[in-house]
């Protein structure tokens, strides 16, 4: 029984990343007459009932705990759980079925399945899988593009990101902001963005603190196989101290659109435009911005490895008003996942200013991303 149970379950963080071990296989047969009755499938539905019902359910929610063979954890797998299913990309369930759990940071206990299931059978499994979600407002996985360093994403998320940006002049000013984002239902998205930075004014004087807090709530409107557009209006608060430069002593309404679409040769296109509205136009004006992000995504290990995407970054901002130029910067960018299950990331560039360059210097851009609802910071490194 002891040996059932470790090889027919996985002791997943996330479950849906996670296929179990088809129950023909844990039943002790032979591995050469298991690899034939696998080859032998030529469905995603007539693997799934041959081999993994018996764990997961005719349904997908869970097979009863008396018939399984062993006790199932809080994360034993809901396939019918469109929340839980939706996010993760077809690719994260291939690299776990076809590497086994150690593919994406999961138990070493789920075995590769390279020698049992051809690429065309995995294919079918996953196809099989996907259809117990029965909700099509959840946009799928794919949609979620690598982050760009300024473009705001279309996909609601459920992550962290604290992203710095450093000057590069001798006595540099460093501003970051820790933003918070939490998925809630098929489509929405409430963000929190906590600005800080250390600043130096007019005299060379230096000054650290909190800038500006906004809250902002965002909308998927639309979501195909290959596109998404979303809608996000936000708050920015005066918590700044105006007067050391660490805000702008105003409230301020921002809303933007933003769309997202996959190209063919696994490049993606991210467009976000906006504008942003101060309570007061004295001494802050309102203006009015866009970006375009173009990149490409490149994975190891026969693609399922660590994905690296460079992107480049076209950023405009306008004020409104008499007078007003358009400001300018390309921004030339790497991001790199840095674990097995990709939910740590980190991006760096560089944002260089084109036009309307006064004043203005070339900025070092950074952030560290983690995707919390795909574990703790500590998992899925091994």
């Amino acid at each position: 029984m002891q040996h059932h149970a470790r090889l027919c379950h996985t002791f997943a963080l996330r479950a849906p990343f996670i296929f179990q071990i088809p129950l023909l296989f844990c039943l002790g047969v032979p591995a050469l007459a298991g690899q034939a009755a696998a080859r032998a499938l030529t469905t995603g539905e007539a693997i799934y009932h041959a081999g993994c019902a018996g764990c997961h359910g005719s349904g997908g929610q869970g097979a009863p705990d008396t018939t399984v063979g062993f006790e199932k954890p809080d994360t034993f797998p809901d396939f019918t759980d469109c929340a839980s299913t939706t996010p993760e990309l077809d690719v994260d369930w291939r690299a776990t079925i076809h590497d086994g759990g150690h593919g994406r940071g999961f138990s070493r206990i789920m075995p590769s399945f390279a020698e049992m299931l051809t690429s065309s059978q995995i294919e079918a499994v996953i196809k099989y899988l996907r259809g117990f979600c029965r909700d099509s407002s959840y946009p799928r996985g794919e949609l979620n593009l690598p982050r760009p360093l300024t473009t705001e994403k279309a996909f609601p998320e459920d992550e962290t990101v604290i992203t710095t940006s450093v000057g590069a002049r001798h006595a540099p000013d460093v501003t970051s902001a820790l933003v918070y984002e939490h998925r809630f239902g098929p489509r929405n998205q409430l963000e929190i963005s906590v600005p800080f930075a250390a600043v130096h004014d007019g005299t060379g004087t230096l000054a650290r603190g909190v800038g500006d807090v906004g809250v902002g709530m965002k909308r998927v409107l639309f979501a195909s196989v290959d596109s998404i557009f979303s809608v996000q209006g936000e708050l920015v608060l005066p918590t700044g101290n105006r007067e050391k430069g660490l805000g702008t002593g105003v409230t301020v309404f921002e809303g933007f659109a933003a769309y997202g679409r996959i190209l063919p040769a696994h490049m993606f296109l991210q467009a976000q435009g906006g504008t942003e509205q101060p309570t007061s136009t004295d001494d802050t004006p309102r203006a009015v911005f866009g970006r375009v992000t173009v990149g490409k995504s490149f994975r190891q290990e026969l693609g399922f490895g660590r994905l690296w995407s460079p992107m480049v970054e076209v950023v405009a901002d306008r004020d409104v008003g008499q007078g007003a130029r358009t400001a300018v910067d390309v921004v030339p960018q790497f991001q790199v996942t840095l674990n097995r299950r990709q939910h740590i990331r980190v991006n760096a560039g560089l944002q260089v200013p084109v036009a309307n360059t006064t004043g203005r210097s070339t900025q070092m851009v950074f952030y560290f991303l983690w995707d919390w609802f795909d574990g703790g910071l500590r998992d899925g490194w091994r």
